[in-house]
């Protein structure tokens, strides 16, 4: 396995004053850092990238869609090409950064609802998109990975199953989709039952513990869901992701209003030797 940690816990963008924080997690045994790409230009990456490399430390990244100016569901071509445009810039960001694969819900604005169901043509616009940008992703090696998220952060991909359908048809070698133990805890009527049969579309993993805080201290069902993935031989990236209040955007955005953990050394020294023992065991 592959253990990193995503970086939103503590930044929106990695700046200089976060290289401390890039030095614990490298020191606490993590394998690379998940960078957030929420704003910047990629020659700021590279600075970070020289310090992640410097460190030993690899890297994976994750964006969104900003706004309705870039949602790749809308039935305006132009607005597709802006949210086409804004996966290019993040990935340029990312390949600046020397990292390997960019993941999130980049396919609509979060907490953005028609009221019904995603249509035809909506996931169709998906489709479109993001066949161009994997694309151009594969051209610096760089992977792809769709996340679905819980019905009350968007609407266009809510289950394992909605991702696994759309990494079909995107059908590029560098996509797939993210299983997220958080989104899948809220989503699936079995979370660890939908791994095996989606298992050929998933290339990225979050560990999130059911409330965001510290993996190991909720009720997701982590041996189950280590062996599920284990034994079907997914062997790549396991990322934790927790959110706290330090951010008040990321806060709002995430529906965080309480602490879940007494400090984040915590989440990321505890939750690295949680995992690394579940893997072990699994």
């Amino acid at each position: 396995m592959l253990l990193g940690f995503n970086m939103l816990l503590w930044a929106s963008q990695l700046t200089e004053e976060h290289f401390p924080l890039l030095e614990k997690l490298k020191a606490a045994g993590y394998d690379g850092a998940e960078l957030p790409i929420f704003g910047g230009t990629p020659e700021e990456y590279a600075h970070v990238g020289r310090e992640l490399k410097n460190l030993g430390l690899r890297a994976t990244a994750v964006c969104v869609i900003p706004d309705k100016e870039h949602d790749c569901t809308s039935s305006d071509a132009k607005v597709r090409a802006a949210g086409l445009a804004h996966l290019k810039w993040a990935i340029d960001c990312l390949e600046a950064a020397g990292g390997e694969l960019l993941c999130g819900p980049f396919y609509q604005p979060l907490a953005v609802f028609s009221g019904d169901p995603p249509t035809p043509e909506e996931l169709a616009g998906i489709v479109e998109v993001h066949k161009e940008a994997a694309r151009y992703a594969a051209r610096a090696g760089i992977k792809m990975a769709i996340e679905p998220l819980n019905r009350f952060e968007c609407y266009a991909l809510n289950t394992a199953a909605d991702a696994a359908e759309i990494v079909k048809r995107v059908d590029e070698p560098n996509y797939g989709y993210l299983y997220d133990t958080f989104h899948a805890n809220i989503e699936e009527k079995d979370p660890v039952g939908v791994i095996a049969p989606t298992l050929a579309q998933i290339n990225h993993v979050h560990t999130s513990e059911n409330d965001r805080g510290t993996p190991g201290k909720g009720h997701v069902p982590w041996p189950e869901t280590f062996k599920a993935l284990k034994d079907g031989g997914y062997d790549g990236w396991y990322v934790i992701e927790a959110f706290g209040r330090a951010l008040p955007g990321i806060a709002e955005a995430t529906r965080v209003w309480r602490d879940f953990f007494p400090h984040t050394d915590e989440v990321y020294q505890f939750g690295h030797d949680f995992l690394r023992k579940q893997w072990k065991k699994a």
